[in-house]
């Protein structure tokens, strides 16, 4: 069995991570994913730390599932190459500064014209056009002008803080390999391509605006002070470790008091019923880790899961992989690399029951199939491929 995705083929003219992340997941549902490199050192997550055998753990894990084709895009051949692949090609994505791929003759209006039928990908930063849009751009300077750092503080007042992962680049690509998957769909009702722009900053956006941004939701009665909208508590501290502990509902509430031996909580009528218990949400905090403070993480979760209150033990990242739960679904799993060696990576997420994806091959050296997908289009080689 092929993946959903078989048979579609994309060129992949992106760097880092948020384009190389789309790209990889369609590549896993089953898609022909050709990057495009330049010869001279290629896509730059090659050469970060982390390393084996001279591959970089970012590179590996952002890379799978495509084939590396090396070309000079300052030369007419190797912008004449990428134009024919393109012209044979369903997806085309690039995440250059906007502007640049128009200004290389590899905009959506030239290859489009080529083939009407292209699905056609710009990523950008901040955006398109507007007084950012030609701004150099990193994940920390998208938290900080999308407020998710002072969402990640909790209200105006305190410090920002930034998300300590590189979020808005990931769920950039997650967003845009579904919106990819959704232009083919209507491409097989319609026959027609069309161009996809998506900036980093619009995906943060919109996704914050489903659960931090209720207070500027009702238009003239905009909150003057924003204070943290979640009512998912935070972590505490226990005798040998931490538990992340979620009381929302009365009957959680009841349940956590009658776990850690505490039904004084119940007749406190700052936690009377859940609208309380958010307005007094400091206090809230305060008489859950006062009450949880002495506990053994084992046994501390045992009581509170014999009771249906949802909590969860704070685990590192070798924890993680080592939980039971995590095991039980299979989420992690070894590769061999020919050159880096045996790999742990996670699996592609979603299940497919009659089409599955799959690793099918791992991250590919620099321009290890340049000679092998030039030949597949038809394109004769010439002087500035790289031939290994």
């Amino acid at each position: 069995m092929t993946g959903p995705l078989n048979g579609v083929r994309v060129i992949d003219l992106t760097t880092v991570i948020s384009g190389p992340l789309a790209t990889m997941t369609l590549g896993d549902q089953g898609a022909d994913i050709i990057k495009i490199e330049q010869p001279n050192g290629g896509d730059f997550s090659r050469h970060v730390a982390t390393r084996r055998g001279g591959m970089s753990a970012s590179f590996l894990n952002n890379n799978r599932n495509k084939r590396s084709v090396t070309l000079d895009l300052k030369t007419k051949d190797g912008l004449n190459a990428v134009q024919s692949m393109a012209a044979q090609s369903d997806v085309f994505i690039q995440n250059f500064r906007p502007g640049v791929a128009d200004r290389l003759g590899l905009g959506y209006d030239a290859l489009s014209a080529l083939n009407p039928k292209l699905i056609y990908v710009s990523i950008a930063g901040f955006g398109h056009s507007g007084p950012l849009a030609q701004n150099p751009v990193y994940d920390p300077l998208i938290q900080a002008i999308s407020a998710l750092t002072t969402v990640q503080a909790g209200s105006d007042e305190d410090r920002p803080r930034l998300v300590r992962t590189i979020l808005p680049d990931k769920l950039t690509g997650i967003q845009t390999s579904q919106a990819i998957a959704a232009a083919l769909f209507a491409r097989e009702r319609t026959g027609e391509g069309q161009h996809i722009q998506i900036s980093m900053l619009d995906v943060i956006i919109a996704f914050l605006w489903s659960s931090d941004m209720n207070g500027h939701t009702f238009v003239g009665d905009e909150l003057e002070r924003e204070e943290a909208q979640s009512y998912i508590d935070l972590i505490y501290e226990v005798a040998n470790g931490f538990v992340s502990i979620a009381v929302m509902q009365d009957k959680q509430w009841k349940g956590f008091t009658e776990a850690v031996s505490r039904p004084d909580l119940l007749d406190d009528p700052r936690f009377a019923t859940p609208e309380l218990r958010e307005v007094n949400r400091d206090a809230r905090l305060e008489a859950i880790q006062d009450a949880v403070k002495g506990y053994d993480i084992a046994d501390l979760v045992k009581l509170l899961d014999a009771q249906n209150v949802p909590n969860a033990p704070v685990l590192t990242r070798t924890q993680m992989r080592q939980h039971p739960q995590v095991a039980a679904n299979g989420i992690v799993v070894e590769t061999l690399h020919p050159i880096a060696g045996l790999l742990r990576q996670a699996r592609h997420p979603p299940q497919f029951s009659k089409t599955p994806a799959s690793i099918r091959s791992p991250a590919p050296a620099l321009g290890a199939h340049t000679l092998e997908v030039l030949a597949e289009f038809g394109i004769s080689t010439f002087g500035d491929t790289d031939k290994s």
